[in-house]
């Protein structure tokens, strides 16, 4: 059964659109650069043993992006309920909750120190976890797209 000649030229484009957008889409997922700095961070054991993993979303032109919990739109008591939960119910200036503060703080600065001391990254910029707060329930006015 042949087909028209209009329906063969329609498969062929679209098929040929189809790859194109595929091997876009593929490049743009094809980072190992971005997959040997997160294996960096998984191996450091301070950061290890934290309840959120830090990790690089993306490196273009010496520029690494990492995630964080915490951004001026989510207050940081929010996310230190969610690791602690035992703390969720406590003031802000509740010893309690600044030791736990100041802990993100301090892995936060760990994992920017460990990116930043590998020579192909010159800068960190920060970008909220929208997809990890969402997880744990926490809604943010930030799109997921982000």
């Amino acid at each position: 059964m042949a087909i028209d000649r209009f329906t063969r030229n329609y498969s062929i484009v679209l098929g040929l659109v189809i790859l194109l957008l595929l091997g876009l889409w593929i490049k743009s997922a094809w980072q190992p650069r971005v997959w040997e700095l997160n294996r960096l961070l998984a191996a450091d054991q301070q950061l290890a043993s934290y309840p959120y993993q830090f990790r690089v979303r993306d490196l273009d032109d010496g520029a690494a992006t990492l995630s964080s919990p915490r951004a001026f739109q989510i207050p940081v008591i929010r996310f230190i309920g969610i690791i602690h939960p035992e703390l969720a119910a406590l003031d802000q200036d509740d010893p309690r909750v600044v030791a736990a503060q100041q802990a993100l703080i301090e892995h936060q600065q760990r994992a920017l120190e460990l990116v930043l001391a590998q020579p192909d990254v010159a800068e960190v910029r920060w970008a909220l976890d929208v997809q990890w707060l969402a997880d744990h329930g926490v809604q943010t006015p930030i799109p997921r797209g982000d």
